[in-house]
Order: C-alpha cells, then structure tokens, then sequence
C-alpha cells in the first residue's frame, strides 16, 4: 500500500509541475515533465567532482600549451558523450606570460615585495613549479622610480576627490585596492591623470583577516594571496586589433585587416598586482595626510593619501604581446523537430592559474551536463531545438574567445538563438543566484523549483527566495562571456549558478581549496547541472519559445521609474520619459494579450508545425528591438538600448546604458532625444507583439 501511495503521489506532484508549463500544451507538459525527471535521475553525480580534479591538474593560462591540454580533454570528453564537437581558432592581440616585473621599495630602504604567493605545506598545489607572479595582462611596459599616492580604489570618483583635496598623482605611482570597479579602469584613470605606475593589491578589509580566517584556514586571502587579471578597456570586448571582425587566423583566407596596437587605446604605464602583505612595507612608511574616512582599509594604522618625498618606490613591467592562438569548443546535441533553433550554454576554460571554482567549476558541470543529455539521446530523448555546449577561450583577458565567436556568427545568432546562458565559475559557493534579460526571468525560476536544493529539505527555489514571495534575480553587467550574446548581438541571456567567498584569480584556487572549502561533499555540482539541464530542456522541446512578454512591459516601467528619480537628482524640473511611458503603456497591453493568445492556441492544439515555426522566428525577433544601430555613445560595439556593461567601472549592470550615460555626464539637454530613442524601440517591440496577435 505505501507503494501505491508513494507512486501515486509522485503522479500528482508531476501533474501539479505541468500546469503552469509556458510554451506547453497540457497534455506536452505531463511529458516534459517526465522527461525533466528522467533527465535529473540520470545525472551521475561523480563525474562533477572527476572532470573538476582533471581540468586543473595544472595551471592553464589562454595561449599556452597547458591550456591546449586542456582544450583536448573537453573536446574527447564531449565527443565521448556523443555530441559533435567544433574547434574554431582565433589569433588574438595578447600576453600569454606576464613577462618581467620587479616592485621594490628603494628609500628609506631597500626592500624587494614579494610577487607571487607562498608554498603552503597544506596545499600540495601551491608550489607547482608552472605558477606564475601576480600580473596584469595588457599593462604597459616601462620603469620608474617615484613617490606614492594612495587612490584608494582607483575610480572615477576617487580621482577626482584626490584632485578636489589637492594631491596630484602627476609622475607619480599611484597605489589602489582592488574593488569599486574594474582593474582595467584603474589603470585608465591613473593614466589620464598623470600617473607614472599603478600598484593594485587586495585590502584585508575587503578580503581579508578582517572578514574571517584566511587561506588555508579559511576562505580568504592571506598577506600573500594576489589577484591577477586584465586590463584590456577598448571601446569594443573582444580582441583589440579586430572589433567587429572574428580574429581569424592569419593563414585563413578571410582573416580581417587587424588595426595597429598603437591605435587602440592601450595602457602605457606599467601595472602590476601585489598582495597586502607586500603593500604593507609601502603603506606603513607613507607620511603624507590623513586619508577621507571612508577610504581607510584594513591594515593596522592609519592610511595616508601620499608618500612623501622620503619614500621611493621602484616599478618595473616588461610585457610582450603578440598574436596568440587561442580555441573555442563547441559541441552540439543537434535538435530532432527544430534544428535550427539554438539553446547555448556556455563557459570559459583558461585561467590565470589553477582555476576550480574561476571558471573550471563551470567548465566540468557543462562537461557532466554533456554526458547526461547525451545519455537522454541515446536513449531516444532527443530534444526538440538543438543544444549547444561552448567552452571559450582567453575570456580571463579581456571576454575574448566567446566575442570572436559571436561576431563569426552574428547573422546566424540573431536569426537562430533562443537564449544564452552563462555559466561562468557556477560552482563557486552555496548560494544560487542569477543574473537574467525579462524574458528569461520566469522560465529559470520555473526551473529552480523541480530541483532539491543539497544540505536542507527546500528546493533550490525556496533556498534562493530566503523566505520571499519570490527569488531576487539581477540584471546582466559585465566581466564575462554573456556580453557579445546579449550586448552585441542582441540574444537574450542569463547567468547564474552556486556562488560563495572565493580566492579569486589567486594560485590557491586550486582543488586542495575548492574539496576543502568549496564544497566538500561535491553536491553543489550535480545540483546547478540539475537546474542547467531542466532549463536547458525545457527551452529546447516546447512548442512556443518560452518566452515571458509580460516581463518586457513590467521590467521596462521599473527601470525607467528608476531613471526618472536618478535625474531629478540632478534636474529638478525633469517632466519625465513621457514619450517612453506612454510607448510602455501600449506594450504592456499588447504582451498581455500576446500572452493569453499563446496560451489559448497551445491548448486548441490547432497549430501546425509550419506555423509554430514562423511564430517562433517572430519570438526570436522580439529582442532585437532592443539593437541601435548607432550604439552606445562611449563604444559603438554595444547595440543593446536596455542593457550594457558600466563603461566606467565594467563590471556593473547598466539598465537603459543609453539614458544612463546621459545621467552619468549629468547631460539634461539629450535626455529628450534620447526619450525618444527609446520610444522608438519600445513602439517597434510593440508592433512585433501585434503581428504575433495578428497570426494567432
């Protein structure tokens, strides 16, 4: 009897999961549904942990033949789990080795800091003899000896508060923390003000003995842990010499005409990261004013803005670059009714060192996920649309492997792909997050909730909503592989998975550090593969392209509530976007309508396959009304009118990149041209919602 029940149960709860299936028809829901289950039973939840200890046996930076190693293991891996496998290379503007370096402090005495982490006796990886010195690819290469200015993070604002108190960096080394914004800019500030060098470290107060116990008792950085990183900030993502062209091999006959280094805009002051234990010797011995509050860190005495003419500090970078091969790996699981349809997972592979939880933990659940879906073929489930699994190259320096891929297939994406998801690091910690464009918002939350989350008795939905109604799902920034897809090339995207404290870009990040810290019990992989795979499948094999219209309406008069208010904080009189609310107020009932429309014919069962074909090429359409093809002012490479990489600290999320430059520049005179632009967009989105009305 309790067998009974048991399957009984099991029954309803499926039957409960497939009511609210978008895309589906009831009757297809049940199916799915069963599928998702079979799919998430089969998973063997060994394989995370074997292809992660596999992938970062060794340090593997992009250009290098450890990195090539690396590439051939994914390659025989996904082949091995029957998906066809694609190698595409690119010769790249890059440094494959941070060359020579040397950071001394030379009066009131000679002191050599150290560059590179020490070996630890508890972590057998530490002393690897290919690890290499904490560097910054794409630093300029030069020498010099000078005084110091502290610029606590180095940002736009903090410049300029160093110019407001009075203290000139002119021919100096400025010295500044990591955080506030990207490395790269950093480097662009110091230089636009002057600056002769640039020191980046880690603050303990950021990540540090302040924060807990530090590496390798905890899961923070120790006085010589060092983050590396690039500094590449072009106007455009991708290789320098070739925006808007794939960087093709030279030998191939449609290699592009590259632009000479000198025309790019390239960093010419040397940079290089060292840890706080070595910028401690530099700070303790500063003696100039007492630094702004808010700008003191975490070593034990009081910062100070500059030097002094007493403390000299020498600064060296000599950094080759050249043209580099680097590999993409893309394997597809080709789809049985709409082939030409495409669902795209994606991860990077290099690393600055070892690299398990950044990216390689991403890197071996896409490997499990192949193998899983895989079997699910063999077995005659083979989905709907076509999946596409891509492993990138060289995104450590700059998101290059995936943006050259992008603008290879720009025509093909934007008339082919449904989404792309990032899984960047997605087995970095315990708690899920995401990152989402509107339309995907729902369908990954949807999907969270068929998959337990490990360690508690909730689903991964109920553990990432903390008690709410509904999980906090942010909107895409910078500083990964999702920004050619979604920012270029207009295809709606998401990243998510696992995230929690890491030593980012660090030579610990090594599986002595991710089997100890990370996750122990390995159950976190299996996990965001569980929520991977749902999505995934469920996006390939309904009917209609999941997508949620509604969101579009909804998330637009959000964003642009919020650009109203940051405006009136500098314009008072701002009478607000009137031309965009009213173009959202048409697009909200439109998507409304769209939505019921869709629901409606799915359950009549009256559309053919031809139709359904064209419906979901008009879908796909539905984002690229979001592409200007002017782009953004600060980088014409970056299309998208809803969102973009913050140009002046490259890591944040900016909604309306359009209106928020304007906001930014405190530019009241276009913000009515520009209430316009989008208007335009949104009336365009509009109509492509009627059309879909009109065929239904």
């Amino acid at each position: 009897m309790k067998i009974v029940l048991t399957s009984l149960s099991l029954l309803a709860g499926l039957a409960l999961q497939a009511q609210n299936l978008t895309g589906y028809s009831s009757d297809d829901a049940k199916t799915q549904v069963q599928l998702e289950a079979d799919f998430r039973s089969s998973i063997n939840k060994s394989r995370f942990k074997t292809h992660l200890k596999t992938l970062t046996e060794n340090p593997h930076i992009a250009g290098t033949p450890a990195n090539e190693k690396v590439k051939d293991y994914i390659v025989k891996s996904m082949d091995a789990a029957g998906l066809d496998v694609e190698t595409y290379p690119y010769e790249v503007f890059m440094s494959s080795s941070p060359g020579e370096s040397l950071v001394e402090v030379i009066t009131p005495e000679e002191i050599v800091l150290d560059q590179q982490e020490r070996a630890l006796e508890e972590d057998p990886y530490s002393d690897h003899p290919e690890l290499k010195k904490g560097w910054n690819a794409y630093s300029g290469s030069g020498e010099v000896t000078a005084e110091v200015v502290y610029a606590n993070y180095g940002t736009k604002a903090d410049f300029e508060k160093l110019e407001e108190l009075g203290v000139s960096v002119k021919g100096k080394i400025v010295i500044a923390r990591y955080g506030g914004n990207f490395r790269g800019y950093k480097a662009k500030f110091a230089e636009a003000h002057g600056a002769a060098g640039l020191i980046i470290y880690t603050d303990p107060k950021d990540s540090g003995f302040t924060r807990g116990l530090v590496f390798p008792e905890g899961v923070y950085y120790n006085d010589s842990g060092i983050q590396r990183g690039s500094l590449l900030t072009a106007d455009w993502t991708g290789d320098p010499l070739t925006p808007y062209e794939p960087a093709l091999p030279q030998d191939d006959k449609n290699s592009p005409d590259r632009l000479d280094p000198s025309e790019v805009g390239l960093h010419t002051i040397p940079v290089t990261p060292i840890s706080y234990g070595a910028a401690d010797h530099i700070f303790k011995q500063m003696r100039g004013e007492v630094v702004p509050r808010k700008w003191q860190g975490g070593l034990p005495y009081t910062y100070r803005l500059q030097g002094g003419s007493d403390l000299k500090v020498h600064l060296k970078v000599d950094q080759p670059k050249q043209l580099t091969k680097v590999f993409n790996i893309v394997g597809t699981l080709k789809g049985k009714t709409y082939p030409e349809e495409w669902i795209i997972l994606g991860c990077h592979y290099d690393a600055w060192a070892f690299g398990a939880t950044d990216p390689n933990s991403g890197t071996a659940m896409l490997l499990s996920l192949s193998e899983t879906l895989g079997k699910l073929a063999k077995d005659g489930n083979r989905p709907d649309r076509s999946i596409l699994i891509a492993h990138w190259d060289a995104e450590e320096h700059g998101v290059i492997g995936s943006s050259e891929w992008v603008e290879q297939f720009k025509d093909e994406l934007q008339a082919k792909a449904v989404a792309y998801i990032n899984l960047d690091a997605a087995v970095s910690g315990k708690n899920f997050r995401a990152s989402s464009a509107p339309s995907l918002k729902t369908i990954l939350a949807e999907a969270t909730r068929q998959v337990d989350y490990p360690y508690t008795e909730e689903t991964v939905y109920e553990h990432w909503s903390r008690g709410n109604e509904q999980p906090s799902i942010g909107n895409l920034g910078g500083g990964s592989d999702h920004i050619a897809f979604y920012m270029h090339a207009g295809v709606p995207s998401l990243s998510g998975g696992a995230s929690g404290p890491t030593l980012y870009h660090t030579n610990y990040d090594d599986f002595y550090f991710y089997e100890n810290f990370v996750d122990p019990e390995f159950q976190m992989g299996p996990m965001v593969e569980a929520v991977m795979g749902t999505l995934s499948l469920r996006l390939a094999n309904a009917q209609f392209i999941p997508y949620d219209v509604v969101k579009y309406a909804t998330d637009l008069e959000m964003h642009f509530q919020n650009a109203e208010k940051q405006v009136k904080g500098f314009y008072a009189d701002f009478a607000g976007f009137k031309a965009s609310s009213s173009a959202i107020s048409s697009l909200n009932e439109s998507a409304n309508l769209v939505a019921k429309a869709l629901k409606e014919q799915l359950e009549s069962g009256k559309m053919s396959k031809k139709q359904a074909k064209r419906l979901n090429a008009q879908l796909l359409a539905l984002e690229k009304s979001f592409l200007n093809p002017e782009g953004m002012p600060y980088g014409d490479w970056y299309k998208s009118l809803y969102a973009s990489s913050d140009p002046f600290s490259g890591y944040a999320s900016w909604i309306l990149p359009g209106l928020q430059y304007q906001i930014a520049m405190k530019d009241k005179d276009s913000l009515k041209a520009w209430d316009m632009t989008y208007a335009e967009a949104i009336l365009d989105l509009n109509g492509k919602m009627i059309e879909i009305l009109e065929g239904l």
